[in-house]
């Protein structure tokens, strides 16, 4: 431990600061698009911005519904429950081919073992 703190008593930062740490005089703090926006400006308001705003879908509610509330869809309005053309829901939907393979008794044992069976 004496060593260490032998070793670190004349340590130097390889790092050097030019100058006193002072910051700018002038910020300006006023809010601006982000350079990547693609429109390129503010929107007039929050309330304006939510209205076209999409996380999911679209953020406004339907005036036929309950706003805000679970469930203020009927089900029927949400559509079919069947998988489109060329969607499966479950991977045993597949054909053979696709599916997970079963697990040898050999690779089990593999497994438990950590590998060790494999060279014993």
């Amino acid at each position: 431990m004496q060593a260490t703190r032998r070793l670190l008593q004349h340590r130097q930062p390889m790092i050097k600061f030019l100058g006193k740490r002072t910051p700018p005089a002038n910020v300006d703090h006023s809010p601006h698009a982000h350079p990547a926006s693609p429109t390129h400006s503010l929107p007039d308001s929050f309330a304006t911005y939510r209205q076209k705003a999409q996380q999911h879908g679209p953020l406004t509610q339907s005036t036929n519904f309950h706003s805000g509330a679970i469930g203020g869809h009927s089900g029927h309005s949400l559509g079919s429950i069947r998988p489109g053309k060329g969607e499966v829901f479950d991977r045993s939907d597949l054909p053979a081919r696709f599916r997970r393979t079963p697990w040898t008794q050999a690779e089990i044992e593999a497994i438990e073992s950590g590998g060790a069976s494999m060279f014993a």
